[in-house]
């Protein structure tokens, strides 16, 4: 690419005959170096512009992937917790269904054996009543026997 400086320099070789007007030419020259040499910054500046909105890009786009990552985990790891919550869910309501059969069994159990201490119960007072009443019934026929003899 020609710089503005390239211009500047540039002389063109004079011709004696039917030549251009040097000073005409160095005026364009001069003009034409202004104008280019604007032209020459503004591109400078807009190429510098334009690398540094590349790197921006590339630092957001690093960004970008690294929040993608980021939701990726989350979502993932979202799950796992979720998945170990609904095990440790089912594995409570296991031991609690297991606890309460084991507590039921239990009173169960402890319902036919004071069911059965009852009727033991039951059949102790009925043989005490049988013998209450047959004492009595001996003491009564004593009662009448002593009345006989007197």
């Amino acid at each position: 690419m020609i710089t503005p400086l390239d211009i500047e320099n540039k002389k063109f070789s004079k011709q004696v005959m039917n030549g251009y007007n040097v000073e005409e030419v160095d005026d364009f020259l001069d003009d034409l170096t202004v104008d280019y040499e604007k032209n020459y910054k503004e591109l400078t500046e807009l190429k510098r512009k334009v690398e540094e909105l590349n790197k921006s890009l590339e630092h957001y786009k690093t960004i970008e992937a690294t929040l993608q990552n980021t939701l990726v985990m989350a979502q993932t790891t979202a799950e796992d917790i979720k998945n170990v919550a609904k095990q440790q869910a089912d594995q409570i309501i296991n031991d609690a269904k297991s606890s309460a059969k084991q507590q039921a069994d239990e009173l169960e159990n402890q319902i036919v054996l004071k069911t059965k201490e009852l009727d033991d119960i039951k059949k102790q007072f009925d043989i005490y009543k049988a013998k209450m009443e047959s004492l009595l019934i001996s003491q009564l026929e004593l009662l009448k026997d002593v009345n006989k003899e007197d």
